[in-house]
């Protein structure tokens, strides 16, 4: 692969097995391309470690395409009393905004308040976010009067509103962000290969010594030898532990109490601003937000406990319901559930309390490292914006157990994601305006140099962006485009519905393998409310 800055790497498949064949035993093997794994790979492959990466779909297929796009400390961890959790998000969220400054953007949100001793008292815990963002601050918390909160959130109920109070945190695309970081460790020497499933473990003496991989497309077994293996596979880590613990006869509790966080996205024209709304209270307990994101605004997020781990989990009836009924007491016009453009459901990994079965709203989101006796290295909890730092520790707990040959420093606290060089387009859009070239970077230029660039399928995508995404960003499949690449199944699933033939027909000139558009079509129809369960 290209290690020059400048130009994409190619992800062509071929090129990818070929170079699994030829590679000597890696000293790290990571299972799971989301959000965690992808982070452990470019922390390994920056230090300079042989690093391989699979996923046995697409990138970022599960939860981590599926995240309120938010970059954030956590307003209600600071309320359950988890300091330390909130201080090193709000650091984390400075980090990823400068790494990657084209798919993190500051986003300031404001909190209505109806009763007058509202703003005091959030407004206290607001100044008590400042203090712990230290010099990592996006800027000062202040309060609104009633006439700044009706400027700043048209549409808002203007029916005993008092005043409120506007914070800054952050936005961000997860997708993509999950996609600069798998070519972010190809350019650094990993390899990183999707639909490439981890079918088994592999024991001698004990001890995890490789993986057996097999190839999603064609079902070729490949078989690898890797110093450190890493499971990194989200709210599933429990099934590659039950199979390790198998191996060497010994129990295995789950570690894991999955919830589910669905989301309602609605036209921008319910709240036309490009600020982000927080209700501080719910009736659940939980925070809830309207935030705009790629011209679209997106309501959420539910909690609730699913035992079942499906790749495509959809919202109960209730949760909707739910989403809709608070959002009526805050908007002016609320929408109904005819107005829901798409709904789309996250699977939550987290570690489970010992001793007790608290609610889901009530477990923290603080991750959890494991090594078995095996040498195993399990890794999930964590939130998206504390990745980086997640993947640092996963390093450090690898050396500490002499997993990895030496001991280099991590390099990720100022590693710019690729993209994010010195050719970014000074008039990139922000991330709430309709999709364009936000996400893109630097590379948009070679986007907007390819045959189809004048080419508009419709709704924001181009024939470029598709054929840069079969060439360039690890796409195959229609799903892959119009999900991950692009993301308008999770802005419009009629739209992504629309588009799935022109974009078939286009990744089959690239050469990838028939993409049945049927399929993805089925797909979206299930990203409607009347789909729900």
């Amino acid at each position: 692969m290209s290690s020059n800055p400048s130009s994409p790497q190619t992800t062509e498949r071929a090129a990818l097995f070929a170079a699994l064949g030829a590679a000597p035993p890696f000293d790290i093997a990571i299972v799971g391309g989301g959000a965690t794994g992808l982070g452990v790979a470019v922390d390994a492959a920056s230090r300079g470690l042989r690093t391989l990466l699979v996923e046995s779909h697409d990138f970022a297929k599960g939860t981590s395409s599926r995240a309120t796009k938010l970059v954030h400390g956590g307003v209600r961890y600071l309320a359950q009393g988890n300091v330390g959790l909130v201080r090193e998000a709000l650091h984390e969220r400075t980090t990823l905004l400068h790494n990657a400054p084209h798919l993190a953007q500051p986003l300031a949100f404001v909190m209505p308040c109806y009763a007058l001793w509202e703003g005091p008292f959030y407004g206290a815990g607001l100044k008590a976010y400042d203090l712990l963002a230290g010099d990592a601050g996006l800027g000062s918390t202040r309060f609104l009067s009633r006439g700044g909160v009706l400027s700043a959130l048209p549409n808002i109920r203007p029916q005993g509103l008092k005043g409120g109070v506007l914070y800054w945190d952050g936005q961000f695309d997860d997708a993509r962000l999950a996609l600069a970081l798998a070519r972010t460790a190809a350019r650094h020497g990993a390899l990183a290969i999707n639909y490439c499933a981890a079918t088994r473990l592999v024991h001698e003496g004990g001890k995890v010594v490789g993986l057996t991989l097999e190839d999603r497309e064609t079902g070729a077994v490949h078989a690898v030898r890797a110093g450190c293996v890493v499971n990194a596979t989200g709210v599933w880590v429990d099934q590659l532990r039950a199979q390790d613990a198998q191996a060497l006869a010994r129990p295995v509790t789950p570690i894991v109490a999955p919830s589910q966080g669905v989301h309602a996205v609605v036209d921008r024209s319910f709240m036309p601003t490009d600020h982000a709304l927080l209700v501080p209270k719910t009736a659940d307990g939980r925070v809830l937000f309207a935030v705009p994101w790629l011209g679209k605004l997106i309501l959420g997020t539910t909690d609730t406990p699913r035992q079942d781990l499906p790749y495509e989990p959809r919202p109960f009836a209730e949760e909707l319901d739910f989403i809709l009924g608070e959002s009526a007491r805050y908007l002016a016009r609320p929408p109904l559930r005819t107005d829901i453009l798409s709904c789309w459901v996250g699977l939550r990994p987290l570690v489970k309390p010992s001793g007790d079965d608290a609610a889901t709203k009530k477990i923290s989101r603080e991750h959890t490292v494991q090594v078995s006796a095996s040498g195993l290295v399990t890794v999930t909890g964590g939130k998206w914006t504390t990745y980086r730092a997640m993947a640092e520790d996963v390093l450090q707990q690898c050396y500490a157990r002499q997993l990895l040959p030496g001991e280099a420093p991590c390099r990720t606290q100022r590693l710019r994601l690729v993209g994010a060089d010195d050719r970014l387009p000074q008039d990139r859009p922000p991330m709430s305006a309709p999709q364009g070239h936000q996400g893109y970077g630097s590379d948009w230029q070679a986007v907007a140099s390819m045959a189809g660039s004048e080419r508009m399928l419709g709704s924001g995508v181009s024939e470029a962006m598709v054929r840069f995404a079969a060439r360039h960003e690890y796409a195959r499949t229609v799903e892959d485009v119009l999900a991950r690449r692009v993301r308008l199944l999770f802005l419009d699933a009629r739209q992504a519905a629309a588009l799935a033939r022109p974009v078939a027909d286009i990744l089959l000139d690239e050469g990838c393998p028939a993409p049945e558009p049927e399929a993805f079509q089925a797909l979206a129809q299930s990203y409607l409310p009347d789909a729900q369960v």
